[in-house]
């Protein structure tokens, strides 16, 4: 391959050509982007699309992956809010359907005799009994419905329609028995494992890009107005750095996340409020160095503003290490939401964030359920993994000394 084409065009085609031809930040990118879409359609994909994968089965607890299980949906009524393709994108929707895990039923006498799932090395025999209008013909009055001994007739705006108990027995079969298998296995609350992994990697790219937009947005506007204005300001900029700097990151944003309360936004500013004081520090340094260029004092010839020089004219030229800064900086995002839900001071119950899975199931750990806190711990590292080697591999191909 001729190395010449490689180096021509623009410094930043030539740094794209040297990210696509570096395997591992190129591959990390892909499984970045992968999990970015599966988080996107989350509820629309995920095998529980209740709100927060919340739908609860104590009955199946911390069963293995490929778990399978047969359930009976007993109709909630009309009170079940339908929601949209959108609502139901953006925050899931709830079930029309109550399950009880089953092990067997029969229709004696017009009614369904349910036999609830229970352990195998349990004695006990738990059965429920459900009359089949109940069931079928939920929003039917009464009055309406007439029983025989060998059918049901259902009055209707439109005449009236005969089951047979061959034609109940069908559609019970068809419409309320539901055989459902969890692919990775049932958390303690008997909550499906794998929607909860889905949608809680919402939370953990949701904190990581509102973190890094904050923190890029206070640390670009001090660290470039420092850089350019200098004298007192630029003094005062910097000891702000260096006493946010000093206190360590992790205490700042328990404290943070004290005082702004416990919840989903309040983890994503007190994240983004941490991470600032780097970005300011590469951008005012850039900045320094870029004010002196050629290129600038010819705006301030032509009679270009301040505003316009640093935002229009130098900032452009320190977006290579903003890129860098702002990969690892989501890398360390994902882990502080982590590690503060681990806590218990980071997004509460019942929503799902990785770091949460691993505190309610880390018991297991010493059983032989340990992949109930294995699951999210990988999830983590191999998220954070990726925007590490996505931040080297910018590092490698925006080397001005290579290109």
């Amino acid at each position: 391959m001729n190395t010449s084409n490689n180096r021509e065009g623009s410094p930043w085609r030539v740094a794209f050509r040297k990210f696509f031809r570096n395997r591992l930040p190129l591959v990390s990118s892909v499984f970045v982007g992968l999990i970015a879409v599966l988080a996107i359609l989350g509820y629309l994909i995920a095998p529980d699309p209740t709100p927060w994968a919340n739908n609860q089965h104590l009955e199946i607890a911390t069963h293995k992956p490929g778990f399978k299980v047969k359930f009976f949906l007993v109709p909630r009524g009309s009170g079940v809010e339908k929601k949209g393709l959108i609502g139901k994108l953006v925050g899931g929707a709830q079930n029309q359907f109550r399950e009880v895990p089953t092990l067997d039923y029969r229709i004696e006498d017009w009614k369904i005799v349910v036999t609830e799932y229970t352990e195998p090395e349990d004695s006990i025999t738990i059965e429920s009994i459900y009359p089949v209008t109940d069931i079928l013909f939920p929003n039917h009055c009464s009055e309406n419905i007439k029983i025989k001994d060998n059918s049901i007739t259902i009055w209707g705006n439109n005449g009236s329609t005969e089951f047979t108990k061959a034609d109940i027995a069908s559609a019970i079969e068809k419409k309320h028995i539901k055989t459902r298998r969890f692919w990775l296995g049932t958390d303690r609350f008997g909550r499906d494992m794998l929607s909860r992994l889905l949608i809680g990697s919402r939370i953990s790219l949701a904190v990581g890009f509102i973190a890094v937009a904050i923190s890029l947005l206070i640390g670009i506007t001090l660290g470039a107005t420092a850089g350019y204005i200098r004298g007192r300001y630029d003094d005062f900029v910097m000891w702000l750095i260096n006493v946010v700097w000093s206190i360590p990151t992790l205490l700042m944003v328990i404290a943070l996340t004290i005082v702004l309360g416990k919840g989903f936004w309040q983890i994503f500013v007190a994240v983004g409020l941490t991470m600032w004081v780097e970005v300011a520090r590469v951008v005012r340094g850039q900045v320094m160095s870029l004010r002196e260029k050629e290129f600038v004092e010819a705006a301030k010839v032509l009679g270009f503003g301040t505003r316009r020089i640093v935002f229009r004219h130098i900032l452009p030229n320190v977006m290579g290490p903003m890129a860098i800064i702002s990969a690892g900086n989501f890398a360390t995002a994902i882990l502080l939401e982590a590690g503060l839900s681990f806590l218990g001071i980071g997004v509460q119950p019942p929503i799902p964030s990785w770091g949460t899975m691993i505190k309610d199931h880390y018991g297991y750990l010493i059983m032989d359920k340990a992949y109930l806190a294995i699951l999210p711990g990988v999830a983590i590292m191999l998220l954070v993994l990726a925007f590490t080697l996505i931040g080297n591999g910018l590092r490698d191909a925006l080397d001005t000394k290579e290109i």
